[in-house]
């Protein structure tokens, strides 16, 4: 993330993100513990979902949510986790889209950082954890919250992170376990924080790349105890790592501006490659025994999509004019986005791209299936990370429209569900339901024949 070309154009990391395990199909789970369900995939195969909704069509609840944050929800038994950040005085108003002249000094007035338990059921606030308060140290971007990390769970506890102030355990109760702070750090334009954090095997994985000393470390997620640490030779990097489980072995993989790093789980380097753009926001992830890795900065020439095959070591950087190697099955010098995470749907690789295009390639070989298709013709941008099911994709624009659009080699919008307000938050879906979070509410979308069910799945 070295963009020369200023603090421009930012639909800010936001969409940084949770990774997780690979899974061949991903089912539709009871609970979704990390940014986009598992295996970081937002696939989901169950039918019984709607495919349109507004704020009154097939809507269990609404709750309001204080504050403001783009952290995605996540679902864990009873409850809908999301975190927060109040400010003592009213907020500037969210801008959409890419542009120029985001950047915020750091506020003066007071905050109170959040992690809000909501009632499945019901959508009421069930608690209301506070774990900081005080003066922000750093600034942000103005479409970025300090609260923008997505928590994970292990169904037994919640790990809330927030870059600039520490990582934080709770109970289901809301409960603080234990805590472990970080000293704030400046990041590149002060555009802020959003790497998420990765749960793995008792371990939780924090990567915080900054424009002052950058570092990985790793703690265990029952104590907070520290089991080791390392320091990277990056700036400021907004995408989350992910946990690669291969046929060969299980590896943490980090992108980043000057390098993506694959470490083994005791945090040795395994691999690196160069050529990301100098933003780098979206998630990895695996499907087909392929990881797939994107960055793609709209104002670079350079913004790349790689095909990674399993068991690489050293440099594998692709030399120049060269498209594919023994460790790189395939590469898109210029089809990585910017702001969202990819989605592998069926055979398909699909791209959702910050201006509202749309393309797709074949996911094994790389191979165009279509070109850029325009989703709207209007001048809303899309932060988000789309998600799929019943062979359906689905984006959702900053604008609160949800775009639904035909999976399959053949682009088709089938139609567009509105919730009428500003959103970044990439959804989270379970027990055939959908937790959409706007600037100021969180939306749980069901079918009304689905609610007495969900809750007997919970009891």
């Amino acid at each position: 993330m070295r963009a020369k070309n200023v603090a421009a154009c930012i639909s800010l990391v936001i969409v940084a993100l949770m990774s997780g395990f690979t899974t061949a199909v991903a089912q539709a789970p009871q609970d979704w513990t990390q940014f986009r369900g598992p295996g970081s995939m937002g696939v989901v195969d169950d039918a019984n979902l709607p495919v349109n909704w507004s704020r009154t069509e097939n809507v269990a609840w609404a709750a309001e949510i204080p504050g403001r944050g783009w952290s995605s929800p996540i679902i864990v038994g009873n409850l809908v986790i999301v975190t927060t950040v109040i400010s003592s005085v009213e907020q500037e108003t969210a801008q959409g889209g890419l542009y120029f002249g985001g950047e915020r000094p750091a506020p003066t007035d007071s905050h109170r950082w959040v992690i809000v338990g909501v009632d499945w059921a019901s959508g009421a606030i069930r608690w209301q954890t506070d774990v900081h308060s005080g003066v922000p140290a750093r600034g942000r971007h103005l479409k970025n919250s300090f609260a923008s990390e997505t928590p994970v769970s292990d169904g037994e506890r919640i790990y809330a992170y927030f870059g600039n102030v520490g990582v934080f355990a709770l109970d289901l109760k809301g409960n603080v376990l234990w805590e472990k702070r970080f000293e704030p750090a400046r990041t590149r334009y002060g555009w802020g924080t959003a790497a998420s954090p990765v749960l793995y095997d008792d371990r939780l994985y924090i990567l915080n790349d900054n424009d002052e000393k950058s570092f990985m470390v790793v703690l265990d997620a029952a104590t907070g105890d520290e089991i080791w640490r390392i320091d990277r030779e990056e700036g400021s990097n907004w995408a989350t790592p992910y946990i690669w489980e291969n046929n060969l072995r299980t590896e943490i993989v980090t992108s980043g501006t000057d390098k993506v790093r694959s470490y083994d789980l005791e945090g040795n380097l395994l691999w690196e490659l160069a050529g990301m753009s100098s933003i780098t926001i979206p998630t990895p992830f695996s499907k087909f025994g392929l990881l797939y890795i994107a960055s793609g900065y709209i104002g670079d020439q350079r913004r790349p999509v790689f095909a990674v095959r399993p068991g690489a070591s050293g440099d594998i950087t692709l030399g120049e004019n060269e498209m594919n190697s023994e460790h790189i099955a395939w590469f898109l010098p210029q089809g990585g986005p910017y702001n969202p995470s990819p989605i592998v749907y069926g055979d398909y690789y699909y791209t959702l791209y910050d201006r509202g295009l749309f393309t797709s390639h074949d996911a094994r070989t790389g191979e165009p299936i279509y070109g850029r298709q325009r989703i709207t013709r209007g001048g809303t941008g899309f932060s988000a990370s789309p998600w799929a099911y019943d062979g359906k994709i689905f984006a959702l624009s900053e604008d609160g429209d949800t775009f639904v659009i035909k999976a399959g080699p053949k682009f088709e919008i089938l139609g567009v569900n509105a919730l009428d307000e500003f959103t970044m938050a990439t959804p989270a879906i379970a027990r055939n339901s959908i937790v959409i979070r706007t600037l100021s509410k969180l939306y749980r979308i069901t079918f009304e024949s689905n609610i007495e069910d969900n809750e007997r799945l919970i009891r």
